[in-house]
């Protein structure tokens, strides 16, 4: 059998003991610093599932932790695209949530960080196998070529 993966409800429980303890946490990040307020007033962060929960307050913590506020991931985004001189690019980005942003800056990072990285090199393995099998090509293609010759050294014999 295989170990099942706990839950939403599980991960929340173990983490924060209830929900209200989550909700009360992910508020911490509503401020103007990082917050883009697109919830429903008339539900709240209360209506989110728990799934939806835990990844924003995985996502906001990170953000904080390593940006501090959006501004300063904006700032990253545009500078690992090399466009920190684009203003329309910038006010475009500064409409997008906290979730996206993040998404985008690692997506960029990722791609930026394999541009940079020179290309691995062969495997030095490959090479002697190659010519291994090189030298026993030519063996076969003389005894191959050698057969021929002695059925018709045979023949003219007869």
């Amino acid at each position: 059998m295989t170990a099942r993966k706990s839950g939403p409800l599980a991960a929340v429980k173990a983490k924060f003991g209830d929900k209200e303890k989550l909700v009360a946490a992910v508020k911490e990040f509503t401020s103007d610093d990082l917050w883009v307020s697109r919830t429903n007033k008339g539900k709240g962060l209360d209506h989110v599932s728990n799934a939806k929960l835990l990844r924003l307050h995985a996502t906001f913590s990170a953000v904080k932790e390593k940006f501090g506020s959006r501004a300063k991931l904006i700032d990253a985004i545009l500078e690992l695209e090399k466009r920190t001189k684009d203003e329309g690019y910038k006010t475009r980005l500064s409409a997008y949530p906290v979730p996206r942003l993040y998404d985008l800056y690692r997506s960029t990072k990722k791609r930026t960080d394999a541009k940079s990285k020179p290309a691995a090199p062969a495997k030095k393995e490959a090479a002697p196998a190659k010519k291994a099998a090189a030298k026993k090509a030519p063996a076969k293609k003389a005894a191959a070529a050698k057969k021929p010759a002695a059925k018709k050294a045979a023949a003219k014999k007869k």
